[in-house]
Formats: structure tokens, sequence, C-alpha cells
């Protein structure tokens, strides 16, 4: 089963009445911004999904922008949305994809099975002319199944430090480059990182590019079947490069090691070498 679901498709499973999960993975810079978006307007039956708080934990110069959530606090979550392995769950966002890529990332991380992303986000929703509503959204349906964290590979700084394979930076070209950076504290890449932005496996209006063409674009960097296993992939803050990871398995290469602190956590540190240009 792919891990993408069309408007249509989604449309479709709504008005029958389908065994469903729908969270809008938002998330907006002032406090309770990300909830205000999804009261003015949300897909019919989704639930809320604050990104900040419910999938990542405390930021720190030591861990990065976005590190991993807390399982405890995951949990918690999982208990007010009410997710169940007899539910599909279909993440979305309102913007180019990158919140619900992490949605989908951490959940399946946490163990949840057959999470989808909408393919386009609300957007495409949007476009294909289906219905939209305001107000608080529904309410979840208590206890959930339990978070089993650990379910995706990840690297940290360290195994990063004394790594010799396919290294992955997924930010747009000018911060891999080190031209310009507003977001972490020095610019640049990690040395010996590779460049393969989101915009390069995304379609003009933020949909997925189709497998195939997916599967060459990867191929040009030396990204396979093969060499998937011996990869690490990083971005900012695990945010880009989830969606790069998602691109990854549409394109059936499987799943990288995910260096979640990435750029935001490397370069933090005065000690850790920084390379410049392409």
């Amino acid at each position: 089963m792919s891990i993408l679901i069309s408007p249509q498709d989604l449309n479709e499973r709504i008005n029958h009445g389908a065994k469903t999960t729908i969270l809008a993975s938002l998330w907006m810079p002032h406090e309770g911004g990300g909830f205000q978006l999804f009261q003015s307007e949300h897909i019919p039956t989704a639930l809320f999904c604050d990104t900040a708080a419910a999938l990542a934990s405390t930021p720190s110069s030591s861990v990065g922008r976005n590190p991993l959530p807390d399982p405890d606090k995951l949990q918690r979550w999982f208990n007010h949305w009410g997710l169940h392995d007899d539910r599909e769950i279909i993440v979305y966002d309102q913007g180019k994809g990158l919140f619900s890529a992490r949605a989908w990332w951490i959940l399946t991380w946490a163990g949840v099975k057959g999470v989808r992303i909408l393919d386009g986000g609300l957007a495409a929703w949007e476009r294909a002319g289906y219905q939209i509503v305001g107000g608080p959204g529904n309410l979840g349906r208590g206890q959930a199944q339990e978070v089993v964290a650990g379910q995706l590979p990840v690297a940290t700084i360290d195994e990063v430090k004394n790594f010799d394979g396919v290294l992955i930076d997924t930010r747009e070209a000018n911060r891999y480059a080190g031209r310009k950076e507003r977001l972490d504290l020095k610019a640049g890449h990690i040395p010996g990182a590779i460049n393969i932005p989101t915009r390069s496996v995304m379609n003009p209006k933020q949909s997925f590019k189709p497998a195939e063409e997916l599967r060459e674009i990867f191929a040009n960097h030396g990204v396979t079947r093969d060499t998937i296993a011996d990869a690490i992939i990083y971005s900012g803050s695990g945010n880009h490069s989830a969606q790069v990871i998602a691109a990854m398995n549409i394109a059936g290469l499987g799943t990288p090691r995910h260096y979640v602190g990435g750029w935001s956590q490397w370069g933090a540190n005065r000690n850790n070498p920084v390379e410049r240009g392409v």
C-alpha cells in the first residue's frame, strides 16, 4: 500500500464512514497559532495535531531545534487522538508538506502501522472542491495503542561523526552551500554530505513526484535499494529530511537512518567542522 492517499480517495473514505483518523499537523510561530489555523478551516472529521508540542521535545543547542518526542508525552497525544491499529491514519498539513511528512515519520517511528500522507495537503483537497469546515474538530477516541518508539532507524551525532557512507543533506541549495542561514548558528553543511533538497522530489503544487521519476533522481545521487541501508539523511531539524524519506519510500527504496538533530545540532557546536560550497 502506498504511503500516499489522494484527495479523491480520502473523500470517499469519509463519505463511506471508513475507519479513518485524520490528523491535521499544523504549526504556527506564536502560541496557539496552529489551533487557531485549524479552527478556521480543516478537513471534516480531522483532529488537531500540534506539531511542535506532539511531535518534538524541548529544543536546545545540545539536541537541535526539533528533537525526537518523549515517548510518554507522545503517548498522551496518542490517547488524546485515540489512535488505534484498526483505523487508517491520514496526516496532512496546510503548507509545503513538511509537517505532514514529520507526522508520518514520527508516528511510524512510534509503531503506528499504515500511516498515509494526503498528497498535496489541504491545498489539493480544496482544489478538488471538497468540503472545508471550521470549529474545534472531532473529539478523540480515548485510550489508544501503545507507543513503541524506535521502529524506524535513527543516527546520533556521534554516529554521523564516524560515518563514511552516503550522507544526505535535504535543505535547499543555498543553505547547503552556506550562502544563507536564517535558522541556525552556522552556515554550510556537514563535510562530505551530498545535497538532495526537498524541492527536487516535489511537484510545484507540493505533491510528490511519481515513483519512477523519484527513483531516477535518487539514483543520480547514488542512492538505490542497494545503498539505502548505508545512508544517513538530515536537514535542519528533521522536517525536510522526513519529506525526502517519504519520497524514498514512495520510490520503493526503503528508509535510511535519520539524523533528526540535523544541522541545528551539528552547527551549534563550534568544534564541529563545516563545509561550504557545492
